[in-house]
């Protein structure tokens, strides 16, 4: 009997037969089906399709004919001079590129510049507290993502995990920066070459013998893929941040929000799958994210490297009994077990004791007319220096793969 996937299914009937087909026929534990409405969304309207079934129409088939054609040396070598925002696209660059890029840099008509600047104030005061969670809990979350972590183990960046996680934190970087979305910045650069690399990935992991063999879908990094890597950030952190009863007014909340729905249309995410809001996000988060967190081989070993990569400085802030007790402490006792992440029995009560007592004389610090802006040099300090040290002191350059992992 042949497995139930995705092209078996479409060669035997249509579309959205299939959909309702694998519905059905789907394990217990696999991806619930899909029912969050569109209404919730930015675009506050949709077609309602399953997004495991949506990938980027228009990136894949553009991308997959650069490789083809073999003109991605090329295309890596020109965009490596495109570093800012408002900078024009190389000269040379094929003409189908150059339009698709040319479409794909424009922010969304929705997008609110008040609330962008907004935003900047809000990571600014919490700066410290988002890059701890970026890099401990939603990055270690991605370790017990199955789909996820089987993706990155076995494409290209699964290689050279150091390199990988150097060029994830500059999305995080970026997109917390002060001039995050503005001609000056760099996130609409890195978010519209991660959009390319998506599409690689999804052209060339299919090819990949050892995913084949483990994987449970033919095409990876779907649209519901993307949301449920979404989730792992913005959702996560205000999670995180409302747990450690972190006072945030609302505007704020709504302007750090709308960041990453921005973020989210330039990395490809149909609007319709936007969450509009805290709620919609959280509701949207039970649905894809909570319930297909899980344990993989490939997993384990993604964490255990990234653990690891504090070990140069062990007397530091980076080594790997902290990084791995913020772990326990970010995501739990069962998804550290999940992880074989040890317990650590100075560190873990410790982080339990002092934590909250460290956000409150942080926050109590905060109406001090000169308070945020000494904090933000602080955590601009700590973050340019963690990506310092990922980088190797090398430039961060976000490029196209030719090949899976070796």
């Amino acid at each position: 009997m042949e497995p139930v996937t995705r092209r078996n299914m479409l060669r035997a009937g249509g579309a959205l037969g299939a959909l309702g087909a694998l519905s059905v026929a789907a394990p217990a534990h696999a991806q619930s089906m899909w029912t969050w409405s569109a209404k919730g969304s930015v675009a506050g309207t949709g077609a309602g399709a399953d997004p495991r079934w949506v990938w980027d129409s228009e990136a894949d088939p553009l991308v997959a004919s650069l490789i083809e054609r073999g003109d991605v040396p090329m295309v890596n070598q020109l965009l490596r001079t495109w570093t800012k925002n408002g900078q024009p696209l190389p000269a040379g660059l094929p003409a189908d590129l150059r339009d698709f890029m040319e479409r794909a840099r424009q922010l969304p008509a929705w997008a609110d510049q008040r609330k962008l600047a907004l935003a900047v104030d809000f990571n600014e005061k919490r700066g410290l507290y988002l890059g701890v969670l970026y890099g401990l809990a939603s990055g270690m979350m991605s370790t017990v993502i199955p789909k996820e972590a089987r993706a990155v183990y076995y494409s290209q960046g699964g290689a050279d995990m150091k390199d990988r996680i150097s060029k994830t934190a500059k999305l995080g970087y970026d997109i917390g920066s002060v001039n995050a979305y503005l001609p000056t910045g760099e996130m609409i650069v890195t978010a519209v070459k991660t959009r390319l690399v998506h599409a690689a990935v999804r052209h060339l992991l299919p090819q990949s013998p050892y995913w084949a063999d483990v994987a449970d879908e033919d095409i990876p990094i779907s649209q519901r893929d993307m949301m449920v890597t979404w989730h792992s950030l913005p959702t996560t952190v205000m999670r995180k941040l409302t747990d450690w009863e972190v006072p945030i007014p609302d505007d704020e909340s709504a302007a750090f929000l709308h960041s990453w729905q921005v973020g989210a249309h330039l990395l490809g995410i149909r609007d319709e799958y936007i969450p509009a809001s805290w709620s919609e996000a959280n509701s949207q988060a039970e649905q894809v994210l909570d319930p297909i967190l899980a344990a993989t081989p490939e997993g384990v070993k993604l964490a255990d490297i990234l653990l690891k990569l504090g070990t140069p400085i062990d007397a530091g802030l980076l080594s790997k009994p902290i990084l791995g007790a913020f772990t326990r402490f970010m995501l739990g006792d069962q998804i550290a077990g999940w992880l074989k992440i040890p317990r650590e029995p100075v560190w873990d009560p410790l982080l339990r004791a002092a934590w909250g007592p460290f956000i409150a004389v942080r926050e109590g610090l905060l109406p001090f007319p000169l308070a945020p802006k000494a904090y933000w040099l602080f955590d601009e300090f700590l973050r340019k220096a963690a990506l310092l040290f990922l980088s190797e002191a090398r430039p961060i350059s976000i490029e196209i793969p030719v090949t899976n992992r070796p």
